[in-house]
């Protein structure tokens, strides 16, 4: 797990982190049909619920947030790791499009289901803290490579 923050041009924070499930059985379900759709909208509910469920604002869906989502999983998918490489790019431009002052990222591969990632993150204070932050606007991107590793980036901005 990793988070960084950055202050760049004095604009807007920069914030993201890392979790993975390296544990070493795949579940077999990974290399059937998986509906990524389906895991997209349940991990954006089941972040909002937890939100929710501590006094917080649930946050909008974004479609600005979800083209550099998908775009970044493409990314990681290529590379074969998880990875936040250009993200204040990424950032800027959400910025750039959205006046967003704070962006800020998650990014996890290697959970089967939406329950699992959200799992993953919450025990991760990095991540917590992010998914618990003062935004406004969130998406999802979850993809699969050619092997059934599932990829996950959530944006986050306000």
């Amino acid at each position: 797990m990793k988070m960084k923050s950055l202050l760049v041009r004095g604009v807007f924070l920069l914030l993201f982190v890392a979790c993975s499930n390296n544990d070493d059985v795949v579940a077999p379900e990974i290399n059937s049909a998986v509906n990524i759709k389906a895991i997209e909208d349940e991990l954006l509910g089941i972040v909002n619920t937890h939100r929710e469920s501590l006094g917080y604002a649930p946050l909008q869906y974004s479609a600005v947030a979800y083209q550099y989502a998908s775009t970044h999983n493409d990314y990681m998918i290529a590379r074969g790791s998880l990875s936040h490489d250009n993200f204040n790019a990424r950032a800027s431009d959400i910025s750039s499009v959205t006046n967003a002052e704070l962006v800020a990222e998650n990014i996890a591969k290697d959970y089967v289901n939406a329950a699992e990632a959200f799992q993953g993150w919450l025990q991760s204070p990095d991540h917590r803290k992010t998914m618990e932050a003062n935004f406004t606007h969130t998406a999802v991107s979850v993809k699969k490579d050619g092997e059934g590793t599932i990829y996950y980036t959530q944006l986050f901005y306000r």
